[in-house]
């Protein structure tokens, strides 16, 4: 078997915590410790996130979306094929080599998306993105750390407590799209986002997208 290689390193922002970008191959894992956040092999859950929400929101002619977390582009890719060619995809990643790995050693696998003139992308914390734009998105799209609960960071926390999800909310334009993605079922997480004014819908969804690997959650909140 070919072994891991570790290619790049990079602190997060706020944290204490440590990325780590290994490569297997033509295969690319992202750790943080001994977590594995993201796997080239396994995408299809973040890739259902843009999927699910493109349904939701196919009767707006030009669509506004912001993701949080560029990640792998798993979820980017999967909006860019599935919206249509008026649609403004912003995404906010808050550590910069991801987005270096992006360009770099993990380029194959964006091919041209980050290119394509619909994506627009900001290397910042997508809370502060969020909270600079009332009324201004079709869809939220949440992919950042693990789901509701803090793994990388502490700080993203805050953008599933209360206060967080209340912005979200005044963030989104009537009929507006939160969408989050988590490893695991929050039952917690889902009164949350109801206090908050969201009708919500929880969807189980597998990791490869073929009805096997781990199942993982995602929350489809609709601002009414």
């Amino acid at each position: 078997m070919i072994p891991w290689e570790k290619i790049d390193t990079t602190r997060i922002p706020g944290s204490d915590g440590e990325l780590r970008l290994m490569r297997r191959g033509k295969e690319f894992s992202i750790m943080l410790g001994t977590n594995e956040l993201m796997n080239s092999r396994l995408s299809g859950s973040e890739a259902a996130l843009a999927t699910l929400v493109a349904k939701q929101i196919e009767k707006v002619a030009q669509p506004v979306v912001l993701i949080g977390g560029l990640g792998m582009g798993f979820t980017l890719r999967a909006a860019l094929a599935v919206l249509g060619s008026k649609a403004q995809i912003m995404v906010a990643e808050l550590v910069p080599a991801v987005v270096t790995w992006a360009r770099g050693p993990m380029a194959e696998i964006f091919g041209d998306s980050l290119s394509d003139p619909r994506v627009d992308i900001r290397e910042m914390d997508v809370g502060q993105l969020i909270e600079r734009h009332p009324l201004r998105f079709d869809a939220i799209l949440l992919d950042v750390d693990n789901g509701p609960e803090g793994l990388t960071r502490k700080a993203n926390d805050t953008l599933y407590d209360d206060a967080g999800l209340r912005i979200a909310h005044t963030a989104l334009r009537h009929g507006g799209v939160l969408a989050v993605w988590s490893s695991g079922p929050h039952p917690k997480f889902s009164r949350r986002l109801r206090t908050a004014g969201f009708e919500v819908n929880e969807v189980n969804v597998r990791a490869t997208g073929r009805g096997g690997g781990a199942r993982h959650v995602i929350w489809m909140a609709r601002k009414s």
